[in-house]
């Protein structure tokens, strides 16, 4: 009878693809095939379209006796989601002659309810940018995500409630439908920024001044960190106040972090403020580095640009913290699956909290250890000397003395701090601009070869460097974490030279626990 042809998209891994939607239909009895490579879910896609069809008002291809063929191309990528409902039932209705739109109207994305609802997505704002970088001017999509994809500047957004909705903004009729309905375009989102209510304040921590300090060095310099003592001592506490000191995040930041998020969630708002992961310890390996069969994101992943806080360290199932190695490095990671090689972001500030023992209370100064030496050697031996020489600050968070805990002092707030934060990266920033080493935003993303640029030392510095590694058999990995140590700690007072004292606070965060047993 005839052919029709309209365009979508699809996600793979976190961006997106066109695909063409072309449907033939002929007479004979009744069939409804979906060729390209399908998946489940579109295959699935004709009874929904059916059901929405029928319950909207249109005539569908099982009461017309239509064989429908749909092609989804090109035809050798795989295609997953639900979200190709919506070009699938348009581009039907338009080789069925029931509505009439040029091919080049824009693109479609959206899942149909059996009612004709059109329900939210994921993966909005990837297809949003794909769409403009294509130059296509018109993007279709559910009302829940329009917002979402309104983020991107340079293409027109429109959200669509319903079906009948959207073939009747398009020009099409609906028997015994006389309404005239104009969908408007979703203004473009501008970006607010605003705090979670869910933010513990500093100044609610009693004492742990020495961890509040190698936290705020951590976050100026975006520096890993691991923080043991014994159980009930504030450790999760201090993490989770850790995001509240964290400065907001720029907007080319937020739309990558909010991209990360919108493909694994159907409906995301902007992400403005750097994102706070907590995966349990059960937590597998597919799920912290990311995989499947079409790869999604994981833990790592979704951490990006924020905070990825493992509590419980040693208990992780040590496969999951090996997989740790490279995004801690080099800042992404790399999942490889038979439809190819995927780069996932991952620069994130990991935060790692730990007991020294199974018991908790090896080293405490009000409770005995009760375990085996062969159960800490066993607990140890899940830190390897490649992961705890990729954390850069290790504190020790011991009990808190009566007297601190009942005190009446307020501490520093974590919006004064906050600003403390920004102005040690703002400086840091106006350094690796000056040198053309833009690519660099933080201390921690310096490499060797930056080092020898941003750090300059004087001799006296210089002489005690070659002593503690001398003295200490320091790796050249933890000499680098040392000289980028200094120099966060040097940003925070604004200094443009590093001193000996800067040298060694740094060097009084290296690795301690467990270091004769590795």
């Amino acid at each position: 009878m005839s052919v029709a042809t309209l365009s979508s998209a699809h996600i793979l891994g976190l961006h997106a693809d066109p695909i063409g939607v072309e449907v033939d239909i002929s007479s004979g009895l009744y069939s409804f095939t979906i060729v390209g490579l399908p998946d489940k879910a579109i295959d699935e896609s004709k009874d929904r379209i059916i059901a929405a069809l029928k319950n909207t008002g249109l005539k569908n291809p099982k009461t017309e006796n239509h064989k429908v063929t749909v092609s989804l191309s090109p035809a050798h990528i795989k295609k997953e989601g639900s979200h190709f409902d919506i070009p699938i039932a348009l581009t039907y209705l338009v080789a069925s002659k029931q509505l009439n739109i040029p091919a080049d109207i824009g693109w479609f994305v959206g899942e149909l309810s059996l009612t004709g609802d059109i329900v939210p997505m994921m993966g909005v704002l990837s297809i949003a940018e794909c769409a403009r970088k294509n130059g296509i001017k018109s993007l279709y999509v559910p009302k829940a995500n329009a917002e979402e994809a309104a983020l991107i500047d340079g293409i027109t957004i429109y959200g669509c409630s319903s079906l009948k909705e959207l073939i009747l903004h398009l020009g099409g009729t609906i028997d015994g439908v006389s309404d005239i309905i104009s969908i408007p375009a979703q203004p473009h989102t501008e970006i607010i920024y605003s705090r979670p209510d869910s933010f513990l304040d500093f100044k609610d921590i009693r004492g742990q001044e020495t961890a509040k300090r190698a936290l705020v060095i951590a976050a100026s310099g975006g520096h890993n960190i691991a923080l043991y003592g014994p159980p009930g001592t504030g450790k999760t506490m201090l993490a989770r106040a850790f995001t509240g000191i964290l400065p907001p995040l720029e907007r080319e930041e937020a739309l990558e972090v909010t991209r990360i998020h919108s493909v694994s969630h159907a409906k995301t708002s902007l992400i403005t403020h750097p994102p706070f992961r907590t995966p349990h310890h059960t937590s597998s390996y597919v799920s912290l580095v990311g995989g499947g069969t079409n790869p999604r994101p994981g833990e790592v992943t979704l951490a990006h640009n924020g905070v990825l806080f493992l509590d419980e360290f040693p208990e992780f199932d040590k496969k999951v913290i090996e997989s740790l190695r490279e995004p801690l490095e080099e800042g992404f990671i790399s999942v490889s699956r038979a439809k190819g090689t995927f780069l996932f972001p991952a620069s994130c500030t990991l935060i790692a909290s730990m007991n020294p023992c199974p018991c908790g209370y090896m080293g405490s100064k009000v409770k005995r250890c009760i375990c085996k030496p062969s159960d800490i050697d066993r607990y140890a031996r899940k830190l390897s000397g490649p992961i705890m020489d990729r954390i850069d600050i290790w504190v020790p968070v011991q009990h808190i003395d009566y007297d601190a805990l009942t005190h009446n002092r307020i501490g520093e707030e974590s919006e004064a701090i906050r600003m403390k934060v920004l102005k040690a990266r703002n400086f840091a920033k106006e350094r690796f601009a000056k040198a053309g080493d833009i690519h660099i935003t933080k201390n921690k993303d310096m490499k060797a070869i930056d080092l020898e640029k941003h750090i300059k030392l004087t001799r006296e510095t210089t002489d005690l460097m070659k002593k503690l590694s001398t003295s200490y058999t320091l790796s050249p990995r933890a000499y680098h974490r040392v000289l980028r140590l200094a120099r966060t700690i040097a940003d925070l007072r604004q200094s443009v030279n590093i001193t000996d004292a800067d040298i060694l606070e740094a060097f009084q965060y290296r690795p301690k626990l467990y270091q004769d047993r590795l």
